[in-house]
């Protein structure tokens, strides 16, 4: 049985400056990639992540806050919505 490789994970800061390396460099994304060792598909990501940063003036961390945040309040109101008709209900009933 093959064994897969480890996983690796890069920090925030090496993301960045490989975005600031292919966007400062005439070469394509591919060749970036292949010099710091990853993938295209990778580059991409980080390039679309950076992109993303710069158009909404928030970070990585703020954005994924933004959106857990955004998650929870649809199922807090969910929660809220099924605890009114509930209410409702057995009113109803008591009547």
């Amino acid at each position: 049985m093959a064994r897969r490789k480890a996983r690796r994970r890069f920090s925030l800061e090496f993301k960045r400056e490989a975005v600031k390396l292919f966007r400062d460099s005439d070469k394509g994304i591919s060749k970036v990639a292949r010099e710091l060792g990853i993938t295209p598909v990778m580059l991409r990501t980080w390039v679309d992540l950076v992109e993303a940063e710069e158009k909404t003036g928030l970070s990585t961390e703020d954005l994924d806050e933004l959106k857990r945040l955004r998650k929870e309040n649809a199922r807090l109101k969910e929660e809220n919505e099924i605890l009114e008709r509930a209410t409702a209900f057995f009113a109803a009933r008591k009547l």
